[in-house]
């Protein structure tokens, strides 16, 4: 663990875009934040059926496996970014349309068992990176969708987006 997973991005390691993200993060150590909300999820979602889990709360919006995928997909690029970063690479890195890897992501056609897997896989994949991640990669800053960013911010933004998705599961969807 690094002293530095435990600092807040300043406002400007990130795009305004992120801030109700960051802000939504718990103080302290983000590592120790994402294990405790991957656990939390997979216990808040193992147990619905397949009919819950196709569920949609209104039409045009996604499923709970769209939800589930959309969140491994999101943070699957939030990792590459802090990787790249957090190694030096100062090569700007393109945004992702999150509607149109949605659209083709194919979650309505697999079991809920296997989206969770690939989350839990995906989640135990960002831990071993930040968790092995020396001091000075965390502050290393970037391009990304054409803004600054940080490597730890990139962390705080993964943790505040599933955050983000997980509290939408509660108040849409009723989980």
């Amino acid at each position: 663990m690094s002293a530095e997973s435990s600092y807040r991005p300043a406002a400007d390691e990130f795009a305004p875009f992120y801030a109700g993200y960051v802000a939504s993060v718990p103080d302290g150590d983000v590592t120790r934040t994402l294990a405790a909300q991957g656990e939390s999820m997979l216990a808040r979602l193992k147990h619905l059926s397949e009919e819950q889990a196709a569920f949609a709360y209104a039409p045009g919006k996604w499923t709970v496996k769209e939800v589930i995928c959309h969140i491994a997909d999101a943070e699957r690029i939030f990792a590459y970014r802090i990787l790249r970063i957090g190694r030096g690479d100062t090569t700007p890195l393109s945004p992702f349309d999150e509607n149109a890897y949605a659209v083709t992501c194919g979650a309505n056609e697999r079991s809920l068992d296997t989206l969770l897997g690939e989350f839990a896989a995906v989640r135990g994949a960002t831990l071993a990176l930040l968790r092995w991640m020396p001091d000075a990669a965390w502050t290393r800053r970037g391009t990304a969708s054409g803004k600054e960013v940080s490597a730890r911010a990139l962390a705080w933004i993964a943790a505040g987006h599933a955050m983000h998705h997980e509290k939408v599961l509660v108040e849409r969807y009723a989980l």
